[in-house]
């Protein structure tokens, strides 16, 4: 067959084309959130603080560690205090005021998991959750963005935790937010237990809602959940690596969650340490969590997957502090910081955070800047190469990549903001019930929607916000209050509606609070 000179440079073009375009894709780096639930900032051996603690004394998080090594630890990483806020601000990259999701949904459709209040009726939030769908009541139409993921040619994967949605809703099943594979995800927060032989809560006669579902190769086993997800997740990865797609994986264990039950591996050496039963429990799942980090790193470098391949390490929100289940007493299981789950203190909201981005991050690197669990959709799009796309929603969060090219990077005009106008739990504790916050820089100033009060901390010299600074400086809590309600009004944000007028309580900073 003859070419002509023209028809051969023509053929030569296409060429090139195709093969840069092969090359293009296979050096779009792969994505993994390691998403871990109800971890705390000092459930680790990893420091996160400008010192190591009794805390970090007393967990064994190995993998962690060589995570931070090779990555950048951030010390001023924020999450939601509860779950599902969290999970729906990641997707979606809006603050849980604006999408309204303000408190964990239930499993059952169309319930509320607020609790009664004798002050309160309850606010008009969406406990529905995500919907990719329009006009599903009491829930947030939103783009997820494993979907634009997938529509832009990723292989997309979820294992463990979903819990974006009630049952019955479309955005309960991970398939109808963009992924492609789903192991273990549903519309439950919790497993009913972590145990194979309890078929991970799928005896019969025995399931209930938080049953977790998929594993059944695994039952009668030794196998934890955590292992058994773990497990599923590489198996997952041999495809795409094999045909050089590019994929994201959405690691998110069901660990630490309660039920705390012990993982038969570790536990031993922590009753051998003197703790507790139950806090021995409660540190053998964290260690059952950093194997399946360590595991999942040493995969990708066996399979020469390693350096093209980002881990970003983060929690869904703070370490439990309840008593019962935890020991000791209450609220001090997250020391220095103040509280926890549940909690606009910080033991509630910062997080356990580290990014590795080989060839982007320097190893060992640390920021101080502060960033917030809806700022993951954009950063994760643009470390995609995804530049322009169409959302549904209107997006909050802002870009980190600029603090991963240079750990020195700063903004404290930035503001952060907090809102539960939900009764989470039958008791109110510290920044626990109907409370909002802003940060801004290093002061942090929070809202009580009960009787108006406001607090005031400056996090630099006061990380466990023990000084109230409130009388000390009211033209700071002015304009935070001010910017706070601003805000909130601007998201349209719920409120709780009080009983004895019907009338949604005051936003911070009007007159009267």
């Amino acid at each position: 067959m003859k070419y002509s000179s023209k028809g051969l440079i023509f053929s030569l073009f296409i060429s090139l084309i195709f093969t840069f375009d092969s090359y293009a894709q296979q050096q779009r780096p792969n994505i993994i959130v390691f998403l871990v639930d109800d971890m705390g900032w000092q459930d680790t051996s990893v420091p996160f603080w400008t010192e190591t603690t009794p805390l970090n004394k007393r967990y064994h998080t190995p993998n962690m560690e060589r995570l931070a090594k090779e990555g950048m630890k951030f010390t001023n990483a924020y999450a939601t205090p509860v779950c599902t806020p969290s999970r729906i601000s990641m997707l979606t990259g809006m603050n849980a005021a604006h999408h309204k999701v303000t408190n964990w949904t239930s499993p059952q459709n169309n319930v509320s998991s607020d609790n009664d209040d004798e002050q309160f009726l309850p606010a008009k939030w969406n406990y529905s959750g995500l919907s990719p769908k329009a006009d599903v009541p009491n829930t947030i139409y939103a783009t997820p963005f494993p979907q634009l993921l997938k529509d832009a040619g990723y292989f997309t994967i979820h294992v463990g935790k979903a819990h974006w949605a009630s049952i019955g809703t479309v955005g309960a099943s991970p398939y109808n937010l963009g992924f492609m594979v789903n192991i273990g995800g549903h519309a439950a927060g919790h497993p009913q237990s972590y145990l194979a032989q309890d078929f991970y809560g799928n005896k019969p006669g025995k399931n209930t809602l938080q049953s977790v579902p998929d594993l059944e190769e695994y039952y009668g086993t030794e196998t934890f959940l955590t292992e058994a997800l773990t497990l599923e997740a590489l198996k997952t990865l041999e495809a795409p690596i094999r045909n050089k797609q590019p994929f994201y994986l959405n690691m998110a264990h069901y660990a630490i969650h309660s039920p705390i039950q012990a993982d038969e591996r570790f536990y031993q050496k922590y009753i051998d340490a003197g703790l507790p039963p139950v806090e021995a429990k409660y540190a053998s799942l964290i260690e059952g969590m950093d194997k399946s980090l360590g595991d999942i790193m040493d995969y990708l470098k066996a399979e020469k997957a390693e350096q093209n391949t980002v881990i970003i390490f983060m929690s869904d929100n703070g370490g439990l502090s309840l008593v019962p289940p935890r020991a000791g007493i209450a609220h001090t299981q997250n020391l220095p910081l103040k509280a926890g789950k549940g909690s606009v203190n910080e033991g509630g909201i910062r997080e356990p955070m580290i990014v590795k981005w080989p060839g982007v991050v320097k190893p060992s690197a640390v920021a101080s800047q502060y960033v917030i669990i809806e700022d993951f959709f954009p950063t994760i799009l643009e470390m995609a190469g995804l530049k322009s796309y169409k959302t549904q929603q209107e997006t909050d969060g802002r870009s980190f990549v600029p603090v991963l090219k240079n750990a020195g990077f700063k903004d404290d005009q930035r503001a952060l903001y907090w809102h539960t106008p939900n009764k989470w739990v039958p008791q109110d504790g510290p920044g626990i019930n109907y409370k909002s916050a802003i940060r801004q820089g290093d002061w942090k100033l929070i809202y009580n929607m009960r009787d108006g009060s406001t607090e005031l901390y400056n996090l630099k010299d006061d990380i466990g916000e023990q000084k109230n600074q409130t009388d000390a400086h009211p033209e700071k809590v002015r304009a935070l209050a001010t910017k706070l309600g601003i805000q909130l009004k601007a998201w349209d944000a719920p409120m709780p509606l009080v009983k004895q007028s019907g009338k949604a309580v005051a936003m911070p900073g009007q007159a009267g609070n």
